[in-house]
């Protein structure tokens, strides 16, 4: 695979630029942008929208209609006929808006914490400049670069998820923004899929001190499909199931006529995906242990996993000498949750984790490591100027 022969030049041009990349961080990040309130995230585009187009890109605002919509952006102008690839982000985060009062933007010690700074507006801000660098440097890709931004990732992609297959379908391949794997930053190139499931127990209510026996409890037919669900895990093969929500019954002294459990499943193929869909079906037609209930379970394994393609190999083969030509040794890992990586993955390739380096995602103690930034701006950029890798397979 021939690298660029300008990425080391990459890397210089962005040292020393630090101080430019964490302000910018903390004008996102002063930004709240929650996932369930929509009216936020209009700021951080605006932001984002601002760096792009200096940069020489064409921005679309799309909107939303619970959510605060995407931004997409393209070069201006562009070369017809090229083929494209995209990069991907999410401007929203876990934190609700106040988080700041008790969880403030710091910047001490080569680290800056925050909420959002490392999930993903870190990685955000390395895109930024990853492009800037490019255009300082007079260096065109020969594969195009397009810009998607959602607002609603964290929340499962409700809105966007079309978009980005729509994307994905017409694109060589996708360079996902979120954060690296654990404190050294590995690459993710797979990640597990999941789904979550819903089940429904109806039985018949009774006093338990007057007339136990006429009653049929939801609750205790519930303990049985738990276990049975439970019985599905497979650590060898990457599947779990954890029921992590059981609500039933009313009062001690009544037998309990409804009952109800949120299940959450994860696995490593799409293969495993069916199978597991088509054992939970089963558990709701075999279990059987309480005369007078019934149950229903609803749900799928709808996001597909991340898996080891070739597409996705050949990537990642590139990437690790992009990364070399930088004097960076990558790593690369599997992530337990989900992304809109596993959404592009299904038809281009794919690689995640090029976002920041640090740890705490969704935690208190949320932080990425500054001088990290830097290299994996130059990463990105390394990777924007890679041919088109599927064109020539070998």
């Amino acid at each position: 695979m021939d690298v660029h022969p300008e990425t080391a030049g990459l890397l210089e041009w962005l040292q020393g630029r630090e101080l430019e990349m964490v302000d910018l961080l903390r004008q996102m990040v002063l930004l709240e942008s929650p996932s369930t309130v929509p009216e936020t995230q209009g700021p951080v585009f605006d932001v984002l929208a601002r760096e792009l187009e200096s940069v020489g890109f064409e921005v679309r605002r799309l909107s939303g209609s619970e959510t605060g919509g995407q931004l997409y952006a393209r070069p201006e102008p562009r070369q017809r006929g090229r083929p494209a690839q995209v990069i991907v982000g999410h401007v929203d985060t876990v934190w609700p808006v106040g988080t700041l009062e008790t969880m403030p933007f710091m910047h001490d010690e080569g680290r800056v914490r925050g909420p959002g700074v490392f999930d993903m507006k870190g990685g955000l801000v390395q895109m930024v400049f990853a492009l800037r660098a490019l255009r300082e440097l007079d260096l065109e890709p020969q594969v195009t670069p397009v810009v998607f931004v959602n607002s609603d990732e964290e929340v499962g992609s409700f809105e966007s998820e079309n978009r980005i297959r729509h994307l994905a379908r017409r694109t060589v391949r996708a360079l996902v923004l979120e954060p690296g794997l654990e404190p050294e930053g590995k690459l993710k190139t797979t990640r597990r899929g999941g789904g979550r499931f819903e089940v429904k127990v109806t039985g018949k209510s009774a006093h338990t001190g007057l007339a136990p026996g006429e009653g049929a409890s939801a609750i205790h037919e519930l303990s049985h499909l738990v276990q049975a669900l439970y019985r599905l895990s497979d650590m060898e093969r990457g599947i779990t199931v954890n029921v992590g929500e059981i609500r039933g019954g009313t009062r001690p002294n009544v037998v309990a006529s409804e009952a109800s459990a949120v299940v959450d499943v994860r696995v490593r193929t799409q293969a495993d995906g069916r199978w597991l869909e088509e054992q939970i079906r089963q558990v709701e037609e075999r279990i059987r242990s309480t005369p007078g209930t019934t149950a229903r379970i609803r749900g799928a394994v709808d996001r597909p996993p991340m898996e080891p393609t070739p597409p996705n190999r050949r990537l990642w083969h590139a990437a690790r000498e992009v990364g070399r030509s930088l004097g960076l040794e990558l790593g690369e890992g599997m992530s337990g949750g989900g992304s809109d990586g596993n959404t592009t993955s299904l038809f281009t390739a794919t690689l995640d984790g090029l976002g920041a380096v640090g740890d705490g995602a969704h935690a208190l103690h949320e932080y990425l490591e500054v001088d990290q930034m830097v290299e994996r701006a130059a990463l990105l950029a390394g990777l924007l100027l890679l041919p088109n890798l599927e064109a020539d397979p070998t």
